[in-house]
């Protein structure tokens, strides 16, 4: 699918004040340089690249992973969801946050709050992976399960508690802190000439999109979808944001229901394709991470190698495609049920 290129979108300008996760030192400075706000909270990660050979780079994200001197795990923090710094009064600072995912935007929301010592309140499916469920909490974040629509359930304990909405995807201080993710990108590949990242409702491709092109413009970024989750996809081809009625996807992570209002507008004016893969052809992705590259990455983590292995995208000779590994591990039942 070609995207029609149109000017970047007004929410890349005037973003509140946020706090923002990044990566190394340099871009952490960078970033302060830039923002002239005190109020501003950048707060520092050390995310990991892995070369699946010498052309494609893995940049991983919230993965559980093996630190090959000490052989023992540590933790990748996911530098990815900004967390806004409140500047409002105490008694609404107090109540807390409010946000839907279904989970990894949770355990980063949870986490981020946490460390500003305000309370976080994530609805989640009740069919979403405990693992996910159990790290949140364990963050700090209250979890409600629901069966019911995530969006009506949030909004309406957010009026309930009045508490502040932190939208997974669909706000530009989310997709500023996503954008982390692609100025840190081209910093490690500044030759990179095709970025490849998976789509949910949008939040992730938006930030690395806007990045990777104002950093690079010769750069290609490529969405990739899952077929039974195809909000994105639709939204663009429709030239409006998509409410899907069904959802068939084992990526739990890439399962949004509908695409963001801002995100397919920076889906528009910054991403070339958005290609759709199969179920199989996730798993096959995850198969390949797993023997190759030691990491465990979630179905939504490795969907976006899928179309680079079935040749649904095409690469010219000698060009550098960098492919974000993104969400978090997946658990042993799962894995095992899939494999």
């Amino acid at each position: 699918m070609i995207l029609p290129r149109r000017p970047p979108p007004e929410a890349l300008h005037g973003l509140d004040p946020v706090v923002v996760l990044v990566g190394p030192g340099d871009v952490r400075l960078r970033l302060r340089e830039r923002v002239e706000d005190e109020r501003v909270q950048v707060v520092a990660i050390e995310p990991g690249v892995e070369r699946l050979h010498d052309a494609v780079v893995l940049r991983r994200l919230h993965l559980d992973v093996l630190d090959d001197e000490a052989q023992r795990p540590r933790v990748l923090p996911e530098p990815v969801a900004p967390v806004r710094r409140p500047v409002v009064r105490a008694e609404a600072r107090a109540r807390g946050v409010i946000s839907l995912s279904a989970g990894n935007h949770a355990q980063a929301l949870a986490w981020g709050a946490a460390s500003l010592g305000i309370q976080a309140t994530i609805v989640m499916p009740r069919t979403a992976q405990q693992s996910k469920i159990d790290a949140t909490r364990g963050y700090g974040g209250e979890v409600v399960l629901t069966e019911g629509d995530l969006l009506e359930t949030c909004l309406t304990l957010q009026r309930e508690r009045d508490l502040t909405l932190i939208h997974p995807f669909d706000d530009p201080r989310v997709i500023a802190g996503q954008g982390t993710v692609g100025m840190e990108l081209v910093d490690d590949v500044p030759n990179v000439d095709v970025v490849v990242v998976a789509c949910g409702g949008g939040g992730l491709i938006s930030g690395v999109a806007a990045a990777v092109k104002q950093r690079r413009s010769s750069a290609r970024v490529i969405g990739v979808e899952p077929e039974g989750a195809s909000a994105m996809s639709q939204s663009v081809a429709r030239g409006t944001p998509v409410r899907l009625e069904r959802i068939d996807t084992i990526a739990d992570g890439l399962a949004a229901p509908f695409a963001g209002r801002l995100n397919l507008a920076h889906v528009q004016a910054f991403v070339d394709h958005i290609l759709l893969v199969s179920d199989r052809e996730i798993v096959e992705a995850l198969g390949t991470l797993i023997e190759r590259c030691k990491i465990v990455p979630e179905p939504a983590g490795a969907a976006a190698l899928a179309p680079l292995l079935t040749g649904a995208l095409t690469i010219e000779p000698g060009a550098n495609v960098a492919v974000i590994i993104c969400g978090g591990n997946i658990d042993r039942q799962r894995l095992k049920a899939l494999l």
